[in-house]
Order: structure tokens, then sequence, then C-alpha cells
């Protein structure tokens, strides 16, 4: 309890706590505090309509003089972790980055990691492959004993996680996925860092993100054209395209182009008709990720009337599913995420390539 009248209390000196939150500037799902011997970490959106947890972080050597009520946290975990599960390969980029990655020991379907440091620890046998994410190998997991997992869930129902959390096993939801802007995706490095001990490593490796970013956007603006923009194709007879507050609509207005449905609600995609995306958006100069198609051949076979579209006709269609790993994973679902500043470079060396003569396009490339 604050005694207002102590003398020594300095009233204009922000807290510990007040400090390490602000740290977190676009991220919506997360924060982070920091108490004497103890970091508290707060997810809001592990995902859509997720209750908070609350997971307390303390160092292991303080771990056996601190005393912390169990009910009041999801999970206590001592610091710095030294064998984790990952369930996502979006947690694998910042692990790498923060020069983690050789805590790994387990994760569910191999062949969809990409990351080259990663595939060759795999290879060794240092990363064990346990199932899929939502029927994770529980007794291959336990075998293995890991200090932590790192969650990925799309709603409360998860047995496999329910079962090694009865075990004594750990489990921290990342919500990166559930975020709509591309700053505040990459903002989830400053989740993993406290884990192992590298905070000041993880906001540094933001930052530098940061900056890249703010300094495309810059260079966008100085535009002389604003190409029209269209995203998506079919799945079975409903073509879904990008919502206008999603994380793919961000980034083609900071590249300043117009998109046709930027001024939707929707932060996910909408499901549409043929004829209405015909008519909205038939004649747009740009087509982007025409579902997982990656030649001109295949989206024509796929469905007659792409043809009809401005974009086919004058092969500017453009894909994020053509890079891919040694073993089939998409490049980019594990690693844009958390180089939003490279992702848009390449929107604006596609849609403005005047303006970036030297980038060589690393996610999104053309279709063949």
């Amino acid at each position: 309890m604050t005694l207002v009248g102590c003398k020594q209390e300095k009233k204009q000196q922000p807290s510990q706590n007040q400090e390490l939150d602000s740290k977190v500037k676009y991220a919506t799902g997360f924060k982070v505090t920091k108490e004497t011997d103890l970091t508290i970490i707060e997810v809001t959106g592990a995902w859509p309509g997720a209750k908070s947890f609350k997971y307390a972080l303390v160092p292991k050597e303080k771990l056996p003089s601190i005393t912390l009520p169990k009910d009041a946290y999801d999970a206590i975990i001592a610091t710095p972790v030294e064998k984790v599960v990952l369930t996502s390969t979006t947690h694998i980029e910042p692990l790498q980055k923060l020069g983690a990655l050789n805590t790994v020991i387990g994760f569910p379907n191999t062949d969809y990691i990409s990351t080259p440091e990663a595939r060759e620890r795999i290879s060794a046998g240092h990363i064990k492959d346990l199932g899929m994410n939502d029927v994770l190998n529980t007794e291959m997991v336990l075998a293995l004993d890991p200090e932590l997992i790192f969650g990925f869930s799309i709603n409360e129902e998860n047995k496999a996680y329910d079962i090694l959390k009865q075990a004594g096993i750990p489990v921290a939801y990342n919500g990166d996925w559930v975020e709509h802007t591309p700053l505040g995706k990459a903002e989830w490095i400053k989740f993993f860092a406290p884990f192992f001990n590298k905070e000041a490593l993880g906001d540094s490796i933001f930052t530098e993100v940061e900056s890249s970013y703010k300094q495309a956007k810059e260079i966008a603006k100085k535009a002389k054209s604003k190409p029209t923009v269209l995203t998506g194709g079919l799945y079975k007879d409903v073509w879904y395209v990008a919502g206008g507050q999603s994380w793919m609509a961000r980034f083609i207005k900071d590249a300043n182009a117009d998109y046709a449905w930027a001024s939707t609600p929707e932060t996910g995609s909408i499901g549409l008709s043929l004829e209405s995306v015909l008519e909205k958006a038939q004649d747009a100069e740009f087509w982007f990720n025409p579902s997982a198609q990656t030649t001109y051949e295949q989206i024509k076979a796929a469905n007659t009337h792409y043809g009809r579209f401005s974009a086919f006709t004058n092969q500017k269609v453009y894909s994020n599913a053509i890079e891919k790993g040694e073993t089939g994973g998409l490049i980019f679902y594990e690693s844009a995420p958390h180089r939003p500043d490279v992702v848009l470079k390449d929107f604006i060396k596609i849609l403005h390539p005047e303006l970036l003569p030297e980038h060589q396009l690393q996610f999104i490339k053309p279709i063949k």
C-alpha cells in the first residue's frame, strides 16, 4: 500500500513497472511488468476472446527464496529456461534472433520448419517431432521433460495442454498471430525475451525492425502513383480477401497503394462471391496471394474466370507462397511476421519499383 505522507516517496519517478509497460508500443495482446526479482507477463490475446493468462518469471537462483501464491498465476517459471517445446513456426524466428534456438527440444510436425539452423538441429536429432499441434503426442513431450511449452491454440479446448499442465509442465500461450498490425506481431519478441533473460536484446532487435519499417513507410509516401490492389482467391465457391483492418491490408496501405477493401472493418478475411470480386476489382492493377497457386497455368486451371482480371492478363500477380523450405514449409508464415520491414519493402518494390531499386524481393515474389 502506498503511504502518501512518506517523505522518502518520489512521486515524480516512474516505477519500474511503468517503465516496462511502456515498452510494449504496438502489440495489444501482452504486457510485461517487473518487480524486484520477479517478471510478470500477462497475455490478454492468446486467441480471439481468450481470458487473460498471467505468468510469473523468477530467476533460477532466486526461486528457492521466493514464495508466490500459485493461484495468482497460471504458471511460475524459472528463468532462463533451457529446454522448451514450440508449437508454431512463428516461434522459430524470435528464438533464433535471441540466440535461444539451442533450447528447443521438440516441435509438432517438424516438416513445417524452414529456418536452416533449425533444420540442422532437427537433422541432428536435437529437435524431436511431436505429432501435430492439436493432437500433440503427450507421452513424447513428457519423456523430453521440457521446462516450458510455448503454446499456440485457437480456443481454450486443448486436451494435450491440459494433460501436460497437470503433469507439472507449464504452458505459456503466445498470441502473436492474433495481432492485426505488422509491428504489433513483430513486437512479440519482447514476450519471448524474458524467458531467456534477454530483455535488452529483444528490445534492441525490435527497435531495429521498427526503425527500418518506419523508414520504408516514409519512402513509400514519395510515390507518384497509388496502384489499385486485389488480394486472395477462391476456396471452393468463396473468394477470401483480406479485411480492411487486417495485417495484410496494413502492409498495402503503408506501401501507399489503393486496396479495394480498405474501408471494411474486418481484421481477418472476408468471404465473397466471384461476381462481387469481379465487380469491385476486375481492373485492379496488382493481385497478391491468389491462394496456393504459384504459376499462371495453375491459376487458370483452378478457375477459368481468373483470366478475366486485368492483373492476370498483365501478369502482375504476386504470391507469398513461392518461397518454401527444404521440407515444404512456407517461409513467409515462419519469418515474415517478425520481419515486417522486409515485407513492406517487398510491397514497395513491387508497387513502386523506382523507390527501392536495390531491394531484392524476399517474401513476396512474382507468379511464374
